[in-house]
C-alpha cells in the first residue's frame, strides 16, 4: 500500500462527513438514517459508520427515536470564526439601536462567493415567512442586503453572479441581468438597496453596506411588511447604522490583523 494511502482515506472519510453535515436543510427536524442515505447517495452502512462517529464527537445529534441533527458541537465551532465574532460584537449596538427606533428585523450578513450569509439577525414585531435564519445563506442577487454586498464586490464576482442562471421570483418577474447590472450602479450610489416581496411575499427589504476604506466587509438590512414601507423614514435609519457601523470597525480593528486578509483569502477560494 502507498504512503499516501491512510492520507487518501482519511481526506475521502472528511469528505463523506461533510456530505452527512451538508444533508440537513433549513425547516429539518431530524433525519432518519434512510433519509441521510438518499440525501448522500452513500451506502447504508457507510452513512451508519459515519453517523455513529459524528455522533461521539457531538456533530451529530440524536433525538432517542432514530432521527438524527446538527450537534451542539457545531453551533460551539462557529462560534470561533475570529473575524466573524469580532463583527457580530461589534455591531451589536448598532443593530440594537436599528431594532428600538422601528421595531422591525434587523439582519446583519456577510458576503462568501455569490451568497450571502447571514451572521445575525434580531427578530422584530413583523417576521414573517421570511427565509433568513443566522448561519443561513441565499445568492446575493435575490435579497437586498446581499446586493447591498455585490454592488460593491469585485468585479468579477458581480460578473459570475450576473451570469448565474435567471430565476423567477415570487412576484412573477424574471431577474434579468442587464438590468440588475444598473441596478447595482444605481446601489454603488445611493448607499441602499431595496427588495419588495421578491421572496418573502408580503415583505420588504432595506439595506445598506457596512465599508471600511471602500470596501463592503458586511451590510445592514431592515425587514418590514410591505404596507409599512416607509421609504423616506427608513432608509436614512439603516444607511446611518451602516456608516457608524463602518467607522467603529475603522477605529477598532479586529484583534487578529490578519483575520480580514484571511476572510479575502477564503472568499478569493470561493470564486
Amino acid at each position: 500500500m502507498s504512503r499516501n494511502a491512510p492520507e487518501r482515506d482519511s481526506s475521502n472519510m472528511l469528505e463523506k462527513s461533510l456530505r452527512i453535515l451538508q444533508a440537513f436543510r433549513p425547516g429539518d427536524r431530524g433525519l432518519r438514517l434512510m433519509a441521510l442515505v438518499q440525501r448522500t447517495g452513500m451506502p447504508k452502512s457507510t452513512v451508519h459508520r459515519l453517523v455513529c462517529e459524528l455522533l461521539d464527537q457531538g456533530l451529530l445529534a440524536d433525538d432517542g427515536e432514530g432521527a438524527y441533527s446538527p450537534g451542539m458541537t457545531l453551533f460551539e465551532l462557529s462560534s470561533l470564526v475570529p473575524a466573524i465574532d469580532h463583527l457580530r460584537v461589534t455591531a451589536q449596538p448598532f443593530l440594537q439601536d436599528l431594532l428600538l427606533a422601528t421595531r422591525q428585523t434587523v439582519h446583519l450578513a456577510v458576503r462568501d462567493g455569490l451568497d450571502a450569509v447571514y451572521v445575525d439577525k434580531i427578530h422584530g414585531h413583523s417576521d414573517l415567512g421570511l427565509p433568513s435564519r443566522l448561519g443561513g445563506r441565499l445568492p446575493l442577487l435575490c435579497t437586498g442586503i446581499g446586493r447591498s454586498l455585490l454592488a460593491h464586490a469585485p468585479v468579477r464576482v458581480q460578473q459570475q453572479a450576473l451570469a448565474r442562471p435567471t430565476r423567477r421570483l415570487l412576484d412573477g418577474r424574471l431577474l434579468d441581468a442587464e438590468r440588475l447590472a444598473l441596478e447595482l450602479a444605481e446601489i454603488r450610489q445611493a448607499g441602499l438597496a431595496f427588495e419588495r416581496g421578491e421572496i418573502a411575499a408580503g415583505q420588504a427589504c432595506i439595506a445598506s453596506p457596512v465599508l471600511v476604506a471602500g470596501e463592503a466587509v458586511a451590510a445592514i438590512s431592515l425587514s418590514v411588511q410591505v404596507h409599512h414601507f416607509n421609504l423616506p423614514a427608513l432608509a436614512g435609519t439603516v444607511r446611518m447604522a451602516a456608516s457608524r457601523l463602518g467607522q467603529r470597525l475603522a477605529e477598532e480593528p479586529a484583534a487578529d490583523p490578519g483575520a480580514a486578509e484571511d476572510v479575502r483569502a477564503a472568499e478569493r477560494c470561493a470564486v
